[in-house]
């Protein structure tokens, strides 16, 4: 067992999070424990409970890091676009694509609960950079619109592309024929943005 200081603070955290992260890209967060991340990193459950506070907040910073990645990608992606609209088409895109990628991870973010505590300052604020990211990309498509009916159509897209990503990456679309993901949201979004 290693002992508390053969790692400063910074390399345990980056060692925790380095090895929930490998351990979700082949399998669920539900066969994760507290005991079983101290065991692969070589420490005591407590030590991990010192440096995070409870494993539910370790496991939030496991979520942090996804929506980290996934923010990353979404302003690359944004930034090449060539026009508001594409980008936006391109951003749910992604969104779908990164789930299908890594489906655990992506499993993790949507199904971690706080259990009754407030979430940080510090994960709300990925949050409303991600959603904000939908938000302006409306606003540019449609500025006559007031901020209340850009968040609605923000959400109303963003729960269409969600629950198209959730089917698809659970496979539970129960069609004779295999459906394109991809093709739903094109569908989605051309229908939402036409009437919109």
């Amino acid at each position: 067992m290693a002992r508390r200081n053969d790692h400063t603070r910074e390399q345990l955290i980056a060692l925790t999070l380095k090895t929930v992260k490998e351990f979700l890209e082949d399998n669920s967060y539900h066969e994760l424990s507290l005991r079983k991340i101290a065991n692969m990193i070589g420490y005591v459950p407590s030590t991990l409970v010192n440096v995070f506070g409870n494993y539910n907040l370790l496991l939030l910073h496991a979520v942090a890091q996804t929506i980290d990645e996934l923010s990353v990608e979404a302003k690359k992606v944004v930034n090449k676009s060539k026009d508001p609209k594409t980008a936006l088409y391109q951003l749910a895109y992604l969104y779908h694509e990164f789930a299908q990628r890594h489906p655990h991870r992506w499993q993790l973010i949507f199904e971690h609960n706080m259990n009754g505590e407030t979430l940080p300052e510090w994960q709300s604020e990925r949050i409303d950079n991600m959603t904000g990211m939908l938000e302006s990309l409306l606003r540019v498509l449609a500025p006559q619109r007031s901020d209340a009916e850009v968040l609605q159509a923000s959400r109303v897209l963003w729960s269409g592309v969600h629950g198209i990503t959730l089917l698809s990456v659970d496979d539970k679309f129960f069609a004779a024929e295999p459906i394109d993901g991809n093709q739903l949201i094109e569908n989605l979004l051309s229908n939402y943005l036409a009437n919109w």
